[in-house]
This record gives structure tokens, C-alpha cells and sequence, in this order.
């Protein structure tokens, strides 16, 4: 069986980052995932067996700045040089493996990250909240497979290198493969393939991002266009459409008896516009803002209409797994549906879990695979 490395990129939890205090010195902890079960990346199979019996290798290894490379070939994040390029102060731990995929913290010393700028700006990255990739770096042998139509390969006997963090680096998002070193059995360097892989989810996550953040642009846009009509009725409707005049000298004027008796017509008027100012504004303000009202009306009446599709579609799924009986589902929320569609499904990844718990104390010695 052939022996590569593969670079698995996913997205950190910015989210839910903590702060804690270990021995006096001041930490900050982000939760990051990695492999599901049974993922297939780029023709390869990643069984949850494999996976199952390989996860705790991650426990304690290091959490890199990127994957180290040396004369343009990746290296193990533990080699003396690996670490002397890519080591901010970061590691791994608490890694666990619940609903399906494996899940692990990143422990960034505050104090030695800012002994780099790497490891300043991985900081501000995670103080600002933006996006913070992770990137899992593991060892492998390829089985191949015959008959799948799916993939190619199956990886067996898993070794985990370390769970690089990535910062304005696309290498582990594109399926490029690259070349990396492995010290074999006998303390010589070997050159192994690398395989880059993304899981399709991140993919999904960003084009969520993107999509959102235009449909908020372009309402921030129209809700311009809406006020500018709302202010201009409301101007008018108080008489307020005139400029003020700013000559002092013009002010000052003597006012002729016409012109007095002129303005005192008007004061009368506005006097008795005023009466009915309430009732102007409200007016004008329901008609600029009726647009909108209707708009959302539509939108209110599209959504319900999607969410009754799929919960009809749910309750079939659901009973046709036997989770539910047919009026039971039928009186279930479109939520919670989901979620037992979801546990209808074995082999599919789990969303990122913003659940973690506590260390697991389970702390296995890292150990390079021996060569073929």
C-alpha cells in the first residue's frame, strides 16, 4: 500500500473562544474539529473505524502556524526545524470524538505567541472574530478499491501529525498534491506524496457568509431609498421644505402692514396644520413604508410555504426510517424533524459541535509511523 500525507482543511470555532489562566500565564483556547466519519476527500475514504482507532494520536501534538516546510517540502510539525519555523505557542488537546467527528481544542500561550508575529496575528485574528482556518495533518496508507464509485482509495493504518492553524494560506483548500518527508525506520529522510483536502462543508459555510452578507447590503441600500422618502414626506407634511434665512440684515427689516397681515395668515394656517400633524406624519409614513410592509408580507407568506415543503418531505423520511409514526411526525416542529433526519442518515458528518468539555486527560506519545 502506498504511504502519503494529507493536509485535511477545516474551520476553527472562533465563536465560542475562552480565556483561562494555566500555572499564572494566560491562555486562549479555540475549539476546532477535523475528520467525520466516513468522509470521502479527493477519492479517499476515511473510515470511522480508522478513525476511530487513530483520533488520540492528535492529543498534545503541536498547533503550527501553517505546515511547516523545509526547501519546499512539508515535515513533520515535531522535527527540530518543523518547530522552529511554525511554533507560536500553540498545541492541541481535549481531543474526543463525539456524534461522528473528531473534536479538539487549540491552546495558544499568550505570552509566546507574541514572541512572534505569526503568533500576533493569529491573536487579533481571534480577538476580532474572523475567520481562523485549521488544517490536520496526518499520515496514511492507501488501500485501493475496485468497486466504488465514489473513491479509490481507503486509508488504513492513521497516524495524526499535528492541526496546523492557517492565516491567509489557501495550500490545504485545493486538492494540489505536493511532496513531504518522512524519517523511515532507519533514520533516513523518504519522500512521500501530500494530498491536499477540504471538507465540502467549509465550502458551504463561505458561500453562506457571502450570501448573507449581500442579501444585509442590499436591504441596508433600499432602506436608504425608503428613508429619503419617508423624510421628505414628513418635511413636507410640516411645511418644513423652505430654507431658513441666514441674513441677519434681510431679518431685520421693517415689515409693512401687508406683509405683517400676510404673516399672520400663515401662523393661522400653521397653527391649524399643526392640530393635524399626528395624523399627516402617520399618513405619510404608512404609504412611503408600504412597499416594504408588503414585501415582507410575501416573504413571511414564501418562507412558510418552503418550511410546510420540507417538513412534508421530513415526516416521509422519518417514517419511512421507522423514527417516527406518520401522525407523530406530522405533529413534530420543522427543528426538531431536522435534527431526527439527520440521525436517520448514519455516515453523515455532524455540523461543528459548539459543545466542549473539560480536558480528557487521555495524553498518548506521538510516534512516527516506521517505513515501508
Amino acid at each position: 500500500m502506498k504511504h502519503v500525507r494529507v493536509n485535511v482543511r477545516s474551520v476553527a470555532n472562533t465563536k465560542a473562544v475562552r480565556k483561562e489562566k494555566r500555572n499564572g500565564r494566560d491562555v486562549v483556547i479555540v475549539p476546532s474539529a477535523t475528520l467525520p466519519d466516513n468522509i470521502i476527500m479527493n477519492g479517499i475514504m476515511y473510515p470511522a473505524d480508522e478513525i476511530g482507532k487513530s483520533f488520540a494520536t492528535l492529543n498534545r501534538t503541536p498547533a503550527p502556524l501553517g505546515h511547516p516546510m523545509i526547501n519546499g517540502k512539508f515535515v513533520s510539525a515535531s522535527d527540530p526545524e518543523g518547530i522552529n519555523l511554525g511554533y507560536i505557542g500553540a498545541w492541541n488537546e481535549n481531543v474526543r470524538r463525539e456524534d461522528g467527528r473528531v473534536f479538539l481544542d487549540k491552546v495558544i500561550d499568550v505570552e509566546v505567541a507574541n514572541r512572534s508575529q505569526g503568533g500576533k496575528d493569529v491573536l487579533a485574528a481571534i480577538e476580532k472574530g474572523e475567520p481562523v482556518h485549521t488544517s490536520t495533518g496526518l499520515l496514511a496508507n492507501l488501500e485501493a478499491v475496485a468497486n466504488a464509485s465514489d473513491h479509490k482509495h481507503i486509508a488504513r493504518n492513521i497516524v495524526f501529525d499535528h492541526d496546523a492553524i492557517l492565516l491567509g494560506e489557501a495550500g490545504a483548500a485545493t486538492p494540489e498534491q505536493g511532496v513531504g518527508m518522512l524519517v523511515n525506520a532507519k533514520g533516513e529522510q523518504e519522500e512521500i506524496e501530500v494530498i491536499n483536502s477540504s471538507l465540502t462543508e467549509e465550502a458551504d459555510r463561505e458561500i453562506d457568509w457571502a450570501g448573507t452578507r449581500l442579501v444585509e447590503a442590499l436591504r441596508r441600500r433600499e432602506n436608504i431609498g425608503i428613508w429619503d422618502k419617508v423624510k421628505a414626506a414628513i418635511m413636507e407634511a410640516v411645511g418644513s421644505g423652505r430654507v431658513p434665512s441666514t441674513n441677519r440684515k434681510e431679518d431685520e427689516m421693517p415689515v409693512s402692514d401687508e406683509q405683517f397681515k400676510s404673516l399672520s395668515d400663515e401662523v393661522k394656517t400653521l397653527s391649524e396644520g399643526f392640530s393635524k400633524i399626528g395624523e399627516t406624519i402617520s399618513n405619510a409614513v404608512t404609504t412611503a413604508l408600504k412597499p416594504v410592509l408588503d414585501q415582507q408580507a410575501e416573504m413571511v407568506a414564501n418562507q412558510k410555504a418552503k418550511d410546510d415543503a420540507e417538513h412534508a418531505d421530513l415526516v416521509t423520511k422519518i417514517v419511512k426510517a421507522n423514527v417516527l409514526d406518520e401522525e407523530t411526525a406530522k405533529a413534530t416542529p420543522l427543528n426538531t424533524l431536522r435534527a431526527l433526519a439527520k440521525s436517520a442518515e448514519p455516515g453523515k458528518a455532524a455540523p461543528l459541535n459548539p459543545a466542549f468539555k473539560g480536558n480528557s486527560g487521555d495524553k498518548p506519545t506521538y510516534k512516527l509511523p516506521e517505513g515501508e
